[in-house]
C-alpha cells in the first residue's frame, strides 16, 4: 500500500472514530447536561442561539447533498474520501452544536412509574431502530471507512426497517429525542428543532435521490411510507 492510499485509508478510519464521539457524545450530552432542569425566565436569545447552531448543522447536511458541491468536494479530495469528509465535518459539528447549546429554563413534563418505563422503552426502541437500520445500509459505508457505491448501482433495500419506511434512521432519531421521562425544555427545543428539520430535509433528499437513482422511483412505490408507516 502507497502512501496516499495508507493516508487516505488513515483518514477514513479517524473519520469514524470521529463519527462514533460524537453520536456518544450527543447521547451523553442529551441524557445528562440537557437533562438538568434550570430556573429562571426564559430568554428569546438562547431559543434563537440554539435554533441558529442547529440551521447551522443541518444546512451542512442540505449543502453537502447538492451534486456541485460534491464534485467540489472530489475535486479537492479523491472520490472515495468524499463520505468520509462530510463525516468529518459532520461530526465536528455535532460536537460543537451540543456543546454550545444553550439550557432552556422549565420542564415540559416529567413521568415518573409506569410512564417513565414507558418512556425509556420507547427511547431503547429509537436506539434499536437507528442502529439495525444503519446495519442493513452498511455501518462503515456510512461512516466514511467504506466508499459509497455509485449512484448508478445503488440498491434500496427492503430488508427490516426499510421495509417498513424509507428514513428508518430519522424515525429513530425522533424516538430517541422525544422519549424521554423527564423534557426539560432544553431537551424540548432540541428535539422539535432537529424533528422539523427532518421533516424539511426528506423532500430534498428523496428529489436528489429520484434524480440520481432511477431505482429510487421503484423503492418509492414498494415502500410507500417516508417516515411512520400508514401515516406519512
Amino acid at each position: 500500500m502507497d502512501g496516499h492510499r495508507l493516508a487516505a485509508r488513515a483518514f477514513s478510519w479517524a473519520g469514524a472514530v470521529l463519527f462514533a464521539v460524537a453520536i456518544g457524545y450527543f447521547l451523553f450530552t442529551y441524557s445528562i447536561t440537557f437533562g438538568e432542569i434550570t430556573a429562571g425566565p426564559v430568554e428569546p436569545r438562547s431559543v434563537l442561539i440554539d435554533i441558529a447552531l442547529f440551521s447551522a448543522f443541518a444546512l451542512h447536511h442540505s449543502v453537502f447533498a447538492r451534486d456541485g458541491v460534491r464534485a467540489l468536494v472530489r475535486l479537492i479530495f479523491p472520490a472515495p474520501l468524499e463520505r468520509s469528509v462530510y463525516v468529518w465535518v459532520a461530526s465536528l459539528m455535532l460536537i460543537a452544536v451540543c456543546s454550545a447549546w444553550r439550557p432552556i429554563p422549565g420542564v415540559a413534563w416529567q413521568m415518573q412509574g409506569p410512564g417513565w418505563w414507558l418512556a425509556i422503552t420507547v427511547q431503547l426502541a429509537g436506539v434499536w431502530l437507528t442502529l439495525r437500520s444503519a446495519a442493513v445500509i452498511d455501518g462503515l459505508e456510512l461512516a466514511g471507512v467504506r466508499p459509497a457505491s455509485g449512484a448508478g448501482n445503488v440498491e434500496f433495500k427492503t430488508a427490516g426497517p426499510y421495509g417498513w419506511v424509507r428514513h428508518p434512521i430519522y424515525l429513530g432519531w425522533i424516538l430517541i429525542v422525544f422519549s424521554v421521562g423527564t423534557m426539560t425544555m432544553t431537551r424540548l427545543v432540541f428535539a422539535v428543532v432537529s424533528s422539523i428539520y427532518i421533516l424539511i430535509a426528506i423532500p430534498f433528499e428523496e428529489g436528489t435521490l429520484r434524480a440520481n437513482a432511477g431505482a429510487y422511483e421503484d423503492y418509492m412505490r414498494r415502500v410507500p411510507w417516508k417516515l411512520l408507516p400508514r401515516v406519512y
